[in-house]
């Protein structure tokens, strides 16, 4: 177990993670919760990660930047670290993640399209 700066004898606790990843205590439990992270336990029943977590947390936030739902996530992460057999699948689920966003973006702008139109007929007829 990796000794973290003020916590002598055991890893890192919860609160540290949070400092040190900018995530919030709250969304660390959620991402628990997901399957997206998991810690030991010690006997008192505190979280206590390991030092390779932030790193896994910064990958977390990035992938849901990406739009990724958890789910997609968590086989994003279960993948990466196996072999091009295990990738392999990935590629399809990231490849269908982009059309339904692009999908997504295509009917954002038809709405955007009608909101403007719909603006510029209301400030025609303000104006008249």
């Amino acid at each position: 177990m990796f000794a973290a700066a003020g916590n002598t004898g055991v890893g890192m606790r919860i609160g540290e993670l949070s400092r040190r990843t900018g995530v919030s205590v709250r969304m660390l439990r959620y991402y628990e919760e997901q399957g997206l992270l998991s810690a030991a336990r010690t006997s008192g029943g505190y979280r206590d990660y390991t030092e390779d977590v932030v790193e896994r947390v910064g990958r977390i936030r990035c992938l849901l930047n990406s739009a990724l739902p958890t789910a997609v996530v968590r086989k994003v992460l279960t993948s990466l670290c196996g072999d091009a057999a295990t990738v392999r699948p990935l590629l399809g689920v990231l490849e269908r993640e982009l059309a339904e966003l692009d999908e997504r973006m295509g009917r954002l702008a038809t709405s955007r399209a009608h909101l403007a139109g719909l603006i510029d007929d209301v400030r025609v007829r303000a104006r008249g």
